[in-house]
């Protein structure tokens, strides 16, 4: 039987064998998104695993707040994981904002994956600083390239001037929308349907997926296949109740973690690929699809190389030199 360790109520306090152990996990997501499937296939795993003991509630967006709020439950301990994104905790953690910068990784959703496993100033040097706020990120993943959608064409920079583009809380997200000359708007995206149907943003940026499953194209005229991005996710846990944990709980969470690492990948590469379907074949709402060439993106390109020295300068805690050693890691990947 599994040792005893902390849970989040009493049952998981006790001591002894037979013991269950019933845990929260939130998510930024609604049922059918990746980060919601994630949530339920690791919590099924980790049942299998224990034989039945480890039992884990999963909240989907909204269950228990906004974003904001699940990282205060996370960081309290009312709940133990969660899956959140850096963007909703730049003001926090100031060096997670580089997964805002556009251009970062490369264009392949596969490549940028290897390196979110295998980076060390990603999986030691930003998780420390994590920890000094008691979150624990155990992996780093992709939901897959991000996209633009619009109310007008994009397929310039200078497309971009005055449009008001829907944006998550962090500073260098604002500061890599300001470059192109947008006019950008922090919003919750539970709050995005109605501020793009009403007029309050005109544009915003995700995975195709999640673009079609919440019906963004619905009110929006324009898609653009930009890949400028990739929308990152951490696997969190609460810094101290992790550490509480025996050493043969933490191991099982480490194994279903890095199990979990490929089960994404392949899952979020299907969603992509059956939303872009969906929304091309939506003749109730035609969204006219823009692919940018290479020439089109290198003027992109252009505008956003300068936000990394606004992060290195005005963001970063460390004079850049996690994202320097990112920097160094994702050129060693393309060798």
């Amino acid at each position: 039987m599994l040792a005893a360790c902390g849970g989040g109520d009493d049952e998981g306090n006790a001591a002894g064998d037979g013991e269950t152990y019933n845990w929260k996990f939130v998510t930024e997501e609604i049922d059918g998104q990746v980060q919601y499937e994630y949530a339920e296939e690791f919590a099924k795993r980790m049942n299998e695993k224990s034989d039945g003991a480890v039992n884990i509630d999963v909240y989907e967006f909204g269950g228990l707040g906004s974003e904001s709020d699940q990282v205060e439950q996370l960081q309290s301990g009312t709940v133990e994981m969660a899956v959140m994104s850096p963007g909703f905790t730049g003001n926090m953690v100031k060096e997670g904002q580089l997964f805002a910068l556009h251009f970062l990784f490369p264009d392949s959703v596969e490549t940028t994956q290897e390196i979110l496993n295998d980076s060390e100033a990603l999986n030691t040097d930003l998780r420390e600083l994590y920890e000094e706020h008691s979150i624990s990120p155990l992996s780093y993943w992709s939901e897959g390239a991000m996209q633009w959608t619009s109310s007008r064409e994009i397929s310039e920079p200078a497309d971009f001037e005055g449009l008001k583009m829907r944006t998550q809380t962090s500073p260098l997200i604002l500061e890599s929308y300001k470059a192109y000359g947008a006019d950008p708007q922090s919003m919750s995206w539970g709050e995005l349907y109605t501020g793009l149907d009403q007029g309050t943003v005109e544009g915003q940026e995700n995975p195709i997926f999640f673009i079609g499953d919440a019906s963004f194209h619905e009110v929006q005229d324009y898609m653009t296949l930009s890949n400028h991005n990739n929308y990152v996710a951490m696997t969190t846990v609460n810094t101290d109740w992790y550490n509480g944990l025996d050493e043969e709980m933490q191991s099982m969470i480490d194994e279903t973690v890095e199990e979990m690492q490929s089960w994404v990948f392949d899952e979020q590469t299907k969603q992509n690929e059956e939303y872009l379907e969906v929304i091309k074949n939506d003749e109730e709402n035609p969204t006219e699809i823009i692919e940018l060439t290479e020439e089109q993106r290198n003027a992109f390109k252009e505008k956003a190389e300068p936000v990394r020295d606004f992060y290195r300068t005005e963001v970063s805690t460390v004079d850049g030199e996690i994202l320097d050693k990112l920097l160094e890691e994702i050129e060693a990947a393309g060798e």
